[in-house]
């Protein structure tokens, strides 16, 4: 097994430096290779979150750790001194459920994938690769999406363009992982800077990954009911796998050599209670199968998304399951002379969205904040702050982004506080968290630059779109065709969720698109809001229909110009 990890670890560092963009990627590494290793934050305002704010102080890194910190910490001799008068340093943030970081994915059948964040370019975000359907293990029996064995240290990347978006949220780690399938695989715990994709690696695994979207293509299992199947019959067989490979090595003469399989053997652990099982549910009614289904097999379980969960907070706080909520609140459109008005469920939605972390603060729920698919980095604090405006202390904010992120994640040892031995990740504000505006970063005791991000073209929107809906009742191919008139959006959805014109539509500077559609599905006619962004020909983004999961959309305009990696042909979904 440790032989199988240095081969691994090497083919992700052989990787990493074969990119494309070696020639930028050996410099860079050059440059980290050159850098000063000792830094002294001074004057700063410190929030330690283990311990009480100092007012006025010092935070000395060496080598990638926090060496000291407290009022009367020396500065060191041959550190570079950053004058930290009117900042205030925080441990980094940590993103506890995403896809950031995952690399280009070749296997599943679809065009490069992953992505630097889990929507566009919009509002800070960079842009990524394009994200495909679930990546493939080459050697499992099993389909694709059904292949626990997955895994993100395999998928990594160090492109820095990649990083760029949550960085300037002040993100310095997140919790990793493919964002597609219903087996998502094995994530990790990654810092956002590094010479290549190995040296971004915290922890791994922190946990296997569900998800209860059902099948794209129409195979199965092609609805909820068929996923939650699926699920309990692999984890059954999983556990006939285990006790047929311990009787095995216990007492192997006369036995017949059971054939490994290492989609069941990934499941070892989670059956063991080794680490704990990640299962993305938003709805009341998914919690509580999600629930039962850890249950039944004994397993430890964290609910991600969780935009119901304080429908069930006191079953979650008697079984201690933590939630990692979700930051992609609805949004609000753009007013509009001919705007329709918003259903009242959406409006309801929209309200309570910002209310969730609070009450699970007074229920005794574990939580913490994930970007949860947004597709403009540059809301992910002001969402959080928008949480403590409807019930949770800025004290309870930091903590969950922070400590309490560290903790669910167990990576606490060495994360989450500012505290001497830790590793030297720091958020530093001018102001505060919610308040202010990023500064700078430490990732690994390295400073990163926050890099302002890039305005999109004026007429961007306009043409036919191709697009791919996932929905709870599977792939949706629709064509959208937009006019966009200044910061207006126009236009039609047509294909297999009906035919509608779009309302109150819109489009910001940096390429964030907004609209509402009225859409067909199996159990009538919904109403529909589309949040995402426009990075060249492509559009992706989220969907939010009340009463059911959060959707997600992915397009190309076949017409435009090709832009960015990714984006030839019809994109696969999410």
């Amino acid at each position: 097994m440790r032989i199988g990890r240095t081969m691994r670890a090497a083919t992700l560092a052989s990787a990493a430096l074969a990119a494309p963009a070696i020639a930028r990627g050996q410099l860079g590494v050059q440059r980290q290779r050159n850098a000063p290793s000792v830094y002294a934050i001074t004057n700063a305002r410190i929030i330690r979150v283990s311990g009480a704010p100092i007012d006025r102080g010092t935070v000395v890194v060496r080598d990638g750790v926090i060496a000291a910190v407290g009022a009367a910490a020396q500065t060191p001799a041959d550190a570079r001194v950053i004058d930290g008068t009117g900042l205030t340093v925080y441990p980094g943030i940590i993103d506890a459920n995403s896809a950031v970081g995952i690399g280009p994915i070749t296997g599943g059948g679809g065009a490069d994938a992953g992505r630097g964040g889990r929507g566009a370019a919009g509002g800070g975000r960079a842009a990524g690769p394009q994200q495909q359907a679930a990546p493939t293990a080459p050697n499992s029996i099993h389909p694709v999406g059904l292949q626990p064995e997955v895994a993100t240290i395999d998928l990594l990347t160090a492109d820095p363009d990649a990083l760029t978006g949550p960085q300037s949220a002040g993100i310095t780690t997140a919790l990793s992982i493919p964002a597609s399938g219903i087996f998502r695989g094995l994530s990790a715990v990654v810092n956002l800077g590094g010479m290549n994709a190995q040296a971004m690696v915290v922890k791994a695994p922190i946990a296997e990954h569900i998800g209860f979207t059902p099948s794209r293509g129409g195979g199965y299992p092609n609805s909820l009911l068929g996923v939650f199947s699926a699920l309990r019959q692999t984890l059954i067989d999983a556990q006939h796998y285990g006790a047929e490979q311990a009787a095995y090595a216990k007492n192997p003469r006369g036995m017949r050599r059971p054939e490994p399989d290492p989609s069941l053997e990934a499941l070892q652990p989670v059956l063991a209670r080794q680490i704990p099982v990640v299962m993305e549910a938003g709805l009341e009614r998914e919690i509580e199968r999600a629930l039962d289904l850890a249950k039944e097999f004994n397993l430890r379980v964290i609910i991600a998304g969780g935009e119901e969960a304080d429908k069930v907070a006191a079953r979650l706080k008697a079984e201690n399951v933590p939630v990692l909520i979700s930051l992609n609140y609805p949004r609000r459109p753009q007013a509009s002379a001919d705007a329709d008005p918003e259903p009242l469920r959406v409006l309801r939605a929209r309200v309570e969205a910002p209310k969730l972390a609070g009450k699970l603060q007074a229920a005794g729920v574990k939580f913490a904040f994930a970007d949860g698919g947004l597709t403009a980095w540059n809301e992910f604090l002001p969402n959080v702050g928008r949480a403590v405006e409807s019930g949770l202390t800025a004290d309870q904010a930091v903590r969950a982004l922070t400590l309490g992120a560290a903790e669910i994640l167990g990576v606490n040892d060495r994360l989450g506080s500012i505290e001497q031995g830790k590793v030297a990740n720091l958020t530093v504000m001018r102001g505060d968290l919610f308040g202010g505006r990023v500064s700078q970063l430490f990732v690994d005791g390295r400073p990163v630059e926050i890099r302002a991000p890039a305005n999109a073209a004026a007429s961007a929107a306009n043409g036919a779109w191709t697009i791919t809906v996932t929905l709870d009742e599977g792939e949706k191919p629709v064509t959208l065709n937009l006019q966009q008139a200044g910061e207006q959006l126009r236009g039609t959805i047509q294909g297999a969720l009906g035919s509608s014109q779009i309302s109150n539509g819109s489009i910001g500077p940096t390429g964030d698109v907004q609209f509402s559609a009225t859409v067909t599905m199996n159990a009538g006619t919904e109403e529909a809001r589309f949040t995402g962004a426009i990075s060249g020909n492509v559009i992706r983004g989220t969907v939010a229909i009340v009463g059911h999961p959060q959707g997600t959309f992915l397009g190309t305009k076949p017409d435009a110009a090709q832009g960015g990696r990714g984006g030839r042909g019809r994109p696969p979904a999410r």
